[in-house]
């Protein structure tokens, strides 16, 4: 549905405005334009009224600032919309209606926030916004899509998100927040619409583009935000351990930036309070809504949609704790800060994500695993988890505390994560690949400083770490917890039967059943549990080869510059004036610098670094992809079907392998790296590249497929016959379907091109295209020109 058509719709939906609506401030409104239109009317021969836009925006913050929205947004909103449109200000009245949405929304004044949409809408078209690519039509379209999301107005939600996503492809920068807000309120209509699946491909978009433009994701709200909203968005598909882990991390983002404060950790602490409900943990469950309801509260008053779904799950929880025999401390009442968890508890349901309550639990089963010797062959399916979840659960439950307890004047300042060379890094690891260098691992990052004074001791700490790990049913990975001595000191395991809640100082892994985590309602099922572990894993699981060892380790402690420069050759990214420098790392060692996890990062020197690496220059990576487009064009377009009709199967099994990496290479580039990530080396190409085809989003999405199918052809068409299946026709069928493909690629190529406002011609052979591309490129440096 186009702009104009959507506009009519709107227009015959509320013709009569808010008439019908039965809300006080509506009327009270209507009655304050009226006398102040009357007004201006008598005052006509004065100066004309002004409206300052920034003004308002700062006495907008000022009222939630002192958490009185509850009783002074509306009126003040109502006002500023009378101030703007008599002031004559258009811009002013739009971002007034905007930030009303908003407000309507939090408060579930829906009916109203339809009008206020109608208005939005009409002002746009009247601005001549509507035909444009500009912020404030993208923003508009955003805040108007999730108002009528929340007013379960979904099929017009979807045709104004839909019209979003494409003015915030011409209109934001690929890692501009307003992006993963789109993606966010996606998800959130997709899985209003029930089709989860769909939501969570958002929401982990949204999540990489936050964190790629994050300064430091581990204490950013935002980040915080994306990972309560993925977690129960997980729990809805019944994904509790990766539910766990996103609402623990969620929680630990809040505490480590210190902002509790923040109106938005009340659904972080309903979020995690959601996952415990889930998990039966009825105590932690009520605990953490009665929190969650004290922030709310305190931000939005009780007449509000998220209070009253809040409260309606915190009733089913108590009532669950109830049946189960669970006392919960009225110590954990609203409004009582010293009730609030404090390192690992669990906690319940996201307003924003409606209740689920006791519809939601589920119980936990377990099995064994054979684990066969350490080192062994037949251990290559003795660890059901990926490297990167074991590498988190090494971290949280090992590492962690042994920095805590025996470098406190450090654990600020070391990062931690699992980034660089293996299959594990790049979350494409299998049983296959525990064959070798594979086992619980992590590497620590510190400065050169922080290095000299401990890098060697800390080293040997970490090497001296218990690796011993046991994986139950669903996942959950548990490192032996006994207290440890050894020459370099000793570090405690938590007490039995502590209760642990994620915070920055002791962070759950994601769905971690560790030794410390029964609480006082877990009983007897706590103990069938314990017997029900698997056998202990021990570790190393596999042989360490000798490229993963010495100077070619992949974990353990390093100064942050030479452990990027061990892999690209720079301590940092070279300059963005530089792009010889640039054009001489190749994509798969740009992706090995950036793939992978970062765990903590406390300082974010180390992200920050990282980040240098992910945010290539555009004028380079137009340059590639001039560079790509004169590659597909020669070995595809051109030396394939010649090399073809010679019978040169040889060559053109060589043209074909030139093709096809020229065409993913240029998928990823258009992409934009800073968002996707790099393609990878071969081994992991195609798995890359179906990740990447799978997002919702993704541009030229269908190419990765039709590859595979020129690959899977290949054989017939550069040597043909029977052999190839051919059943006698020998290679032509082959050489047709593939030469179709190459044509069709370069189609699609082209089309994205000019939507990208790269090119103005039709001409698909691709040679032609580059000097198109390469007079976007704005530097006079000739190593950027290749005509």
């Amino acid at each position: 549905m186009d702009e104009e058509a959507l506009l009519k719709q709107f227009a015959a939906q509320f013709a009569h405005g808010p008439d019908d609506a039965d809300d006080t401030d509506a009327a009270a409104a209507a009655q304050g334009a009226d006398s102040t239109a009357n007004q201006v009317a008598d005052d006509a021969d004065q100066s004309p009224a002004t409206f300052d836009t920034q003004q308002f925006l700062n006495g907008l913050d000022a009222i939630f600032d002192r958490h009185t929205a509850a009783t002074e947004a509306g009126p003040y909103l109502e006002q500023a919309m009378v101030d703007a449109e008599n002031a004559g200000d258009e811009a002013g009245l739009l971002t007034v209606l905007n930030e009303t949405m908003g407000f309507y929304r939090s408060q579930g004044r829906h009916k109203e926030n339809q009008w206020i949409v109608q208005r939005a809408l009409e002002l746009a078209a009247r601005m001549g916004l509507t035909t444009g690519t500009s912020e404030a039509w993208a923003t508009t379209l955003i805040n108007c899509a999730t108002a009528m999301r929340a007013a379960q107005q979904y099929d017009q939600a979807e045709d104004l998100y839909h019209q979003a996503q494409s003015v915030c492809r011409h209109s934001l920068a690929p890692t501009d927040r307003r992006l993963a807000a789109l993606h966010n309120n996606l998800s959130m209509l997709y899985s209003e619409t029930n089709r989860p699946d769909k939501a969570e491909l958002e929401l982990r978009e949204a999540l990489r583009i936050i964190e790629a433009s994050s300064v430091n994701p581990d204490a950013d709200i935002d980040v915080a935000s994306s990972h309560t909203n993925l977690a129960l968005t997980l729990l809805t598909e019944h994904k509790l351990e990766g539910a766990h882990w996103h609402a623990a991390k969620a929680l630990e983002i809040y505490r480590t930036g210190h902002l509790e404060h923040s109106a938005h950790y009340a659904s972080a602490l309903a979020g995690f309070a959601q996952v415990c409900f889930a998990e039966r943990r009825h105590a932690d469950a009520v605990t953490g809504y009665r929190h969650a309801l004290a922030v709310i509260e305190e931000c939005y008053g009780k007449d509000t949609d998220y209070w009253r779904i809040t409260a309606d799950n915190l009733r089913q929880a108590e009532e669950a704790a109830a049946q189960a025999g669970v006392t919960v401390d009225n110590a954990g009442v609203a409004g009582d800060a010293g009730a609030l968890p404090q390192s690992g508890s669990r906690l319940p349901n996201s307003p924003a994500q409606g209740k689920t309550g006791a519809n939601a639990a589920s119980s936990p089963s377990t099995v064994s695993v054979s684990t066969g010797s350490a080192g062994a062959a037949e251990a290559v399916s003795a660890c059901p988890v990926s490297g990167l979840k074991l590498a988190r659960a090494f971290w949280t439950q090992m590492g962690k505390p042994m920095i805590a307890a025996k470098y406190p004047q450090y654990a600020g300042r070391i990062a931690a994560g699992l980034v660089g060379h293996g299959s594990e890094c790049y979350g494409f690891d299998d049983a296959y690949s525990q064959d070798h260098d594979f086992g619980p691992r992590f590497c620590l990052w510190l400065t050169d400083e922080d290095y000299a004074a401990i890098g060697e001791q800390l080293e040997v700490d970490y090497e001296a770490l218990p690796r011993k790990f046991s994986v139950d049913a669903q996942g959950r990975v548990t490192f032996e917890a006994h207290a440890r001595s050894d020459a370099s000191g000793a570090f405690p395991a938590a007490g039995a039967g502590s209760t642990v809640i994620p915070d920055a100082a002791n962070a759950p892994t994601p769905g971690t059943a560790t030794h410390d985590t029964a609480t006082a309602e877990s009983g007897a099922a706590s103990s069938d549990a314990a017997e029900a572990m698997t056998t202990p894993i021990d570790a190393p699981l596999s042989p360490v080869t000798p490229r993963a060892q010495g100077a070619n380790r992949r974990d353990g402690v390093f100064r942050i510059g030479d452990f990027f420069e061990s892999i690209t050759g720079y301590h940092t990214a070279p300059a963005q004036t530089a792009p010889h420098e640039w054009l001489m790392l190749q994509e798969s060692t740009l992706a090995a610098a950036t793939n992978g996890e970062v765990f903590a990062d406390p300082t974010g020197l180390f992200s920050k670094t990282r980040q240098g690496f992910k945010n290539m220059p555009d004028d380079v990576r137009l340059a590639l992809i001039s560079k790509r487009l004169g590659m597909i064009a020669q070995a595809g377009q051109y030396n394939l079907p010649r090399s073809l009709k010679r019978g040169d199967g040889a060559a053109a099994w060589l043209s074909i392998h030139e093709f096809v990496q020229a065409t993913a290479s240029l998928v990823f580039l258009v992409n934009v790296p800073m968002v996707v990530g790099y393609m990878p080396y071969y081994k992991w190409q195609f798995a890359a590249l179906r990740k990447l085809s799978g997002s919702m989003f993704a541009l030229l999405p269908n190419v990765g497929e039709q590859l595979e199918t020129v690959m899977r052809l290949s054989s017939a068409a550069c040597y043909g016959g029977a052999g190839f299946g051919e059943g006698g026709k020998g290679a032509a069928p082959a050489i047709e379907k593939i030469n179709d493909i190459v044509e069709q690629i370069a189609v699609d190529i082209v089309k994205e091109l000019k939507r990208e406002h790269l090119t103005t011609s039709g001409e698909t052979f691709l040679e032609w295209q580059r000097p198109y591309v390469e007079d976007h490129i704005a530097s006079d440096d000739p190593v950027l020109k290749s005509l």
